[in-house]
């Protein structure tokens, strides 16, 4: 009933010896190279460590300059702030006293700002 050929197949037993053969060939090839690159990058970075310790070095170094540079004129603009915070509580304290002591002459400068100030704005 049904026709049987034996003879007439082609074996694989020895064509998978041979591609066993081929992928050992190739994966070792490539982890060769991959511990190759691997070894070359390495290489470079133990190189590049001393390069990269000094443009570090040079960094903190010009930050420190800077901040060296600077701190003189933070000072002074603190010096300057309390300057001018005492001044304008003084000018806020005397305007108090002013305008107590004088409440319609302060009413009459208040009502002439604001109607300059209005003048200015509108043009």
């Amino acid at each position: 009933m049904g026709i049987a050929s034996r003879g007439n197949t082609p074996s694989t037993s020895g064509m998978l010896g041979s591609n066993e053969g081929i992928l050992n060939k190739a994966s070792s090839s490539a982890y060769a190279a991959v511990n190759s690159i691997a070894g070359a990058a390495n290489e470079a970075a133990r190189k590049a460590k001393p390069a990269i310790d000094q443009v570090s070095a040079m960094a903190h170094q010009a930050l420190d300059k800077a901040a060296d540079a600077v701190a003189p004129t933070a000072d002074w603009l603190a010096e300057q702030g309390e300057s001018v915070n005492a001044t304008q509580k003084k000018l806020v304290a005397g305007t108090c006293s002013y305008v107590s002591a004088n409440p319609l002459k302060a009413l009459g400068i208040a009502v002439a700002a604001g109607f300059l100030l209005s003048r200015i704005i509108l043009r």
